[in-house]
Parts: structure tokens; C-alpha cells; sequence
């Protein structure tokens, strides 16, 4: 199958998916093509017995090795999405809020990753077989990053305060990069057999990768900028971005620096009140159009993808029953993880826990994880993290994911449109 055909079949799918849920569930566009996406892949379960001389299972996970999620995702799709993020968020509000966002983005990763994975490894045992302690911290590494992809453009829709969106922007688009690093780094400790497991080895390698990549990503946004200051052609503008999206993550990945942060300040940097004057009213109209449709394009297929990768993992009675377990823990870890990390701000705030309550509940995961946890090498305890990724992700896109605006509403007391 050809790279187009490939593609085809998935759009095709998407748009098809996306209509039958408009018509009947009306689910936010991308959490509807996962619903239906997860549906398919049960009934194609629930017929495979029925069909003798074709294993849909078999043909299925095929199919899904050639989109190859991981490589797809974390070496491609990624940079497209996390610059069309930043594009949308207001850096003034954002650089008003750094410390939340730094505290959120850092040290609440770190402490998701130990809690979690600490956790996992205490439980492990009573379910199965039991999991070491550095692939229980690879597992809590797979979950720490959040991605609220459709809680941000609700947060925005219903008109909660701007600098509560800057901060759950700025850390979905941050703490991708930091748990991608911490990822890499246990899981280089776990598949090495170093038995000397040091937190200090993951914090230096992201404090090295991030602000290397982060200062990457600024140099290459300041050079885009300059050079859209020389012409006056909104496509060229267009593809002046493309060029910045897909250049700074790659440069980034090849000189051992973070892609995701360096790709997050360079759209940061465009989308600045400042950059945008170097375009005028129709090119800059012209840009949040396109990027705002790469980025809806993109999160549908790989909500789409999420589904159906249930069809390549064997669940078995002990994995559900750690998924279930791991379902409120990750839950009561994001709320530790997350007031620990921003208890100076909510003391000086008193915003009586309101944004705590709305940022644990918010903290969805999404395909980074999914991309993560697929990427595992082939070994005795790869099932049971895979099983318990996919059902946490599942979980949060789902149930946190609808009814996180209710949550908000509650709270904030806005009032409904």
C-alpha cells in the first residue's frame, strides 16, 4: 500500500466517523471519532470467530504496523501539533503566568512519574507477575505527559479566566517535552541494566535537553520572523511556518536536544503580539486558519489511531484488573503531583482549590502516551504497561474529556451560552 493510499483510508475513515457522530452522539469532533473508532475495533473482535479462514486481528494489526504510531507520531505528526498549539496561545498571558506553568511542566512531571510509577510497582505483585521498579518509573513516564487537546479550545469557548487557559496551555504544551525526555532517559536505564537507578541522571538529561532545545527554538522563531519581514506574500508567510514547524523539531532531534520544546518556543515565538505585526491582517488570518485546520486534521487521526490500537493489545484478566486500579490512582496522583507543585501559587491566590480541582480533572492523555507506550521493546512486562497506558488514556480522552466543561462550569460559575 502506497503512503497515499494509506493516508486515504484513515481521512476516509476520520470524515465518516466525524459525521456519524455528528448525527447522532454529537461528541466533540475528535472524542466521537475515537468512540466510533473503539466500537469498530470491538465488533471486529466480536465477528473475528465468525469469519472462518480470515483472522481480522491478525490483518488489523498489520495494518496498524504499517502506520507504525509511534515512529509516526513522536518523529513527524508531534511537530505539526505542538506548533499549531503555541501558535494559539497568548504569550503575554503566558509569560505572566511562567511559574505556574514551569512548576506544572517540571516538577509535577517529576513527581507524577515517581508517584505513579512507585505506586505501580507496589501493586504489580498482587496481580501477576511483578514488574521492576525501573519499568514501573518507565510506565509513570509513559503517563505523565497530559494532553487536553480538545480542553483547551472549551476552556477559550466558554470564556474562563484568560490566565487559567494560559496555564493549562502552556502546560500541555511543555509537559509533552519533559515527559518525552523522562521517558527517554528512564527507559535508556531500564533496556542498559544499569542497576544504579538515579532521579538526578533524569533531571540533568531534561534540564540539558530542554533549555538547549528551548533556546534553539527561539533562535530559529526570531530568524522566521525576520525573514517574514522582507516579503509580503501570505503564502510564502504559509510556508515560511511550515519550514519553522518541521526544521526546529528535526535540527532539535538530530543535535540530542528536546524537539517538542523547541518546537513549542518557536511557535511561541511567531504567535507573539510583536512577530504578528511583521504579517498583515489577512496573512495572520491566513495562518490560524491553516494551522488551525492541520491541527484539527491531525488530532483526529490520531484519536482515530487510539482507537483502533486496542485490536494490538492482548489484554488478559490481571491487566484489567491493573487498569482499573491505575484508572483512580492516576487520577489521585495528578492531583498530588499537581498541588505539590503549584502549592505556593494556590496559597498566594485563594482561589479556594478551584484551579487544582480543574486541573486534575483536565489532565487527559492522549496519543503521546499511546505513541510512548507502543514504543516499548519487545520483553516479559511490555503487555501489562501497554494494557494499563491504553486503559488510562482511554479513560481521561472519555470520561474527563466530557465532562470537563461541566466541571468548569461548576466552579467558575460561567454561565452557559
Amino acid at each position: 500500500m502506497t503512503s497515499l493510499g494509506l493516508f486515504a483510508i484513515l481521512l476516509t475513515l476520520a470524515a465518516v466517523f466525524g459525521v456519524v457522530n455528528a448525527r447522532t452522539l454529537r461528541l466533540p469532533t475528535t472524542i466521537g471519532v475515537l468512540v466510533f473508532a473503539l466500537l469498530a475495533s470491538l465488533v471486529m473482535l466480536a465477528i473475528n470467530p465468525l469469519i472462518p479462514g480470515y483472522d481480522l486481528r491478525v490483518l488489523s494489526r498489520q495494518f496498524l504496523d504499517v502506520v507504525d504510531l509511534p515512529n509516526t507520531l513522536l518523529n513527524g505528526a508531534l511537530s505539526f501539533l505542538l506548533f499549531a498549539g503555541a501558535l494559539q496561545v497568548d504569550l503575554t498571558v503566558l509569560l505572566s503566568r511562567k511559574l505556574a506553568v514551569l512548576a506544572l511542566a517540571l516538577i509535577a512531571t517529576l513527581l507524577a512519574v515517581f508517584l505513579f510509577g512507585g505506586a505501580m510497582w507496589l501493586i504489580f505483585p498482587f496481580l501477576g507477575p511483578a514488574v521492576p521498579f525501573i519499568w514501573c518509573i518507565v510506565l509513570g513516564a509513559i503517563l505523565a505527559p497530559t494532553d487536553p487537546v480538545s480542553v483547551i479550545g472549551m476552556l477559550r469557548r466558554i470564556g474562563l479566566p484568560a490566565p487559567l487557559q494560559a496555564v493549562f496551555a502552556g502546560e500541555s504544551l511543555f509537559n509533552d517535552g519533559a515527559g518525552v525526555v523522562v521517558y527517554g532517559a528512564a527507559l535508556g536505564v531500564a533496556v542498559g541494566g544499569n542497576s544504579v537507578f538515579s532521579g538526578a541522571e533524569i533531571f540533568s538529561s531534561f534540564i540539558v535537553e530542554a533549555f538547549a532545545g528551548g533556546l534553539l527554538g527561539l533562535v530559529l522563531g526570531w530568524v522566521a520572523v525576520r525573514l517574514m519581514r522582507l516579503v509580503d506574500d501570505a503564502h510564502l508567510e504559509l510556508i515560511l511556518s511550515l519550514a519553522l514547524a518541521a526544521g526546529t523539531f528535526s535540527l532539535a532531534a538530530a543535535l540530542g536536544m528536546s524537539g517538542p520544546i523547541a518546537v513549542v518556543v518557536a511557535g511561541l515565538t511567531l504567535g507573539a503580539r510583536r512577530s504578528r505585526s511583521a504579517l498583515s491582517e489577512s496573512s495572520r488570518s491566513e495562518l490560524m486558519t491553516f494551522w488551525s485546520l492541520v491541527d484539527e486534521v491531525l488530532n483526529m487521526l490520531l484519536f482515530l489511531l487510539i482507537g483502533f490500537e486496542v485490536l494490538a493489545i492482548a489484554f488478559r484478566l490481571s491487566h484489567v484488573t491493573a487498569v482499573l486500579i491505575a484508572i483512580p490512582l492516576s487520577i489521585i496522583v495528578r492531583a498530588i503531583s499537581v498541588l505539590v507543585a503549584t502549592l505556593p501559587i494556590q496559597l498566594r491566590n485563594r482561589d479556594r482549590g478551584r484551579s487544582l480541582i480543574l486541573l486534575t480533572w483536565g489532565g487527559l492523555r492522549g496519543g503521546i502516551s499511546v505513541a510512548l507506550a507502543l514504543g516499548l521493546p519487545e520483553n516479559g512486562v511490555r503487555p501489562a504497561l501497554l494494557a494499563v497506558s491504553y486503559g488510562v488514556v482511554v479513560f481521561t480522552i472519555i470520561v474527563p474529556g466530557l465532562t470537563i466543561e461541566r466541571v468548569a462550569r461548576l466552579f467558575y460559575h460561567v454561565e452557559e451560552p
